[in-house]
């Protein structure tokens, strides 16, 4: 199955941070796959924009490294890619000063939209905005694209709202979080909400629990200054992981409409209770037995023996509305574990009486969600095991894998920055986080926050390569039930 591609029209992207890691990984990448993809046209420019000094020629180079380095094994030919390299424009620039302004406004076109990305550190937000304004580049055709971490804590997001909303309306803010361009991220609403099949079933009558896990292998490599001043706590869940909740979670939106499936999303927000102390387990990853040279322990990597800080965090979550009163929700999320693996498990309740005998054991339907890697969907059903011999259950997956089962072999789906560059461009906001959705978030982080830090609390130890601290087992465990595995 071929994907239908909507090209999109005519538009300047401006890339502040244009040579920086994002940039060359992420971004310049990922356009260059829409424009072999036919979805970004040739009359389009980019414009890169940072301090470092470039020329066009120098800075197209650039962008050419950065696209053979990290296609991903997706590529077209060598002319392709000059073609590609004609809409590529540099302006070395001063986000605090004068120096590059004036460049940047001769660059631009008239009367086609034009988007700001700002793929710099949060401090520079505020003057970027404010000298967009100034220098007479916003039109009402204009966005921009933040990046997180949006704000450390509430006062701080809402400072950083009421900064951008003096030069920009709420309408021209895009907040990226890239795991909501994810494929298979999107389709939890086309699964919920496009089957009959399930959303009677989407509730706390027939749903027992629901657990979130995203697990990564890696450690904070040469984050350790940042992350160590975040934590796991700030850096996944009170945005990646609480977005997920938020689309498993949320009521059916009238329409499928940016205000209106946002709205339903602060509603889950909102309705979120309180997490008490002995629902979250916080933990540090050790030094890897044998490689402590190559993996040292979290504390090692920051360069911090006393951190306090978690690089993992376990929570059971509860919702406080009708369709979802008794049902809990267990977000784990963590470095250095087993497997990369981001994965949602909706367990439903075991039919209320078996027929088969206690022989056949206890038998309860999985959905299983995989967001990365081998992207897809599977459901466990129960059936009769082949054989003679009695009645005995088994279960087994209705699997469907994107790979095989939406295109030919070596198709690739657009990535997550595809999509949501193209979003932008398109001027759709439904994949990108409305600033009161943000506050929400924070109002109910931080006491969470706060409560570990003035109780003192230590993260527990867990070995490199596991599955997490052995205390994460108990907020399960005291409920009769068992985290999923992580795995690849």
């Amino acid at each position: 199955m071929v994907s239908r591609v909507i090209p999109v029209d005519p538009f300047d992207l401006i890339i502040f941070g244009g040579t920086g890691d994002l940039a060359r990984r992420k971004i310049l990448p990922a356009l260059f796959r829409r424009y072999c993809s036919g979805q970004m046209p040739a009359e389009a420019r980019i414009i890169g924009a940072a301090r470092a000094e470039h020329s066009t020629a120098g800075y197209r180079e650039f962008v050419a490294e950065a696209i053979t380095e990290f296609s991903d094994g997706r590529s077209c030919d060598d002319g392709t890619l000059d073609e590609f390299l004609t809409c590529i424009d540099y302006v070395q620039i001063d986000a605090r000063g004068e120096g590059g302004w004036s460049e940047l406004v001769n660059k631009l076109t008239q009367d086609r939209a034009r988007a700001f990305y700002f793929s710099v550190g949060p401090g520079l937000f505020g003057d970027l905005a404010e000298r967009i304004r100034t220098h007479g580049l916003a039109t009402d055709n204009s966005r921009i694209v933040v990046e997180k971490p949006f704000g450390h804590d509430l006062e701080t997001a809402r400072s950083l709202n009421a900064t951008l909303a003096a030069h920009f309306k709420e309408s021209q803010i895009y907040r990226i979080d890239h795991y909501l361009g994810k494929e298979t991220v999107q389709n939890l609403m086309a699964v919920r909400f496009g089957n009959v099949l399930f959303e009677p079933l989407w509730n706390s009558q027939y749903v027992d629990h629901i657990q979130i896990t995203v697990a990564e292998t890696v450690g904070v490599g040469g984050r350790g200054d940042y992350y160590d001043s975040s934590g796991a706590m700030r850096d996944m869940v009170q945005n990646h992981l609480m977005q997920l909740l938020c689309l498993i979670a949320m009521e059916p939106p009238a329409k499928f409409d940016p205000d209106a499936v946002r709205d339903e999303k602060l509603k889950v927000i909102r309705a979120l209770e309180p997490v008490l102390p002995y629902h979250i387990v916080r933990g540090q990853y050790d030094a890897q037995q044998g490689d402590t040279d190559a993996h040292p322990s979290y504390r090692e990597a920051v360069d911090n023996p006393r951190s306090t800080t978690e690089s993992y965090v376990a929570l059971k979550m509860e919702i406080s509305n009708w369709r979802w009163s008794g049902t809990p929700f267990y977000l784990r999320t963590g470095k250095r574990l087993a497997a990369q693996s981001s994965v949602i498990n909706v367990v439903f309740k075991e039919a209320p009486h078996s027929i088969f005998g206690p022989d056949a054991g206890r038998h309860a339907n999985v959905l299983t969600i995989r967001l990365q890697p081998n992207d897809g969907i599977t459901l466990r059903v129960t059936i009769k095991e082949p054989g003679p011999g009695g009645m005995r259950l088994v279960d087994v997956p209705l699997d469907m894998t994107f790979a095989d089962a939406l295109g030919p072999e070596g198709e690739y789906p657009p990535d997550a920055y595809e999509r949501l560059i193209m979003d932008v461009m398109r001027g759709d906001q439904t994949l990108f986080m409305r600033g009161d959705e943000v506050e929400a978030a924070w109002a109910w982080t931080d006491p969470i926050i706060e409560g570990w830090e003035t109780r003192g609390e230590v993260p527990k130890p867990y070995a490199s390569g596991s599955a997490g601290p052995d205390e994460a087992n108990l907020l399960l465990s005291r409920d009769k039930r068992k985290w999923k595995g992580i795995n690849p």
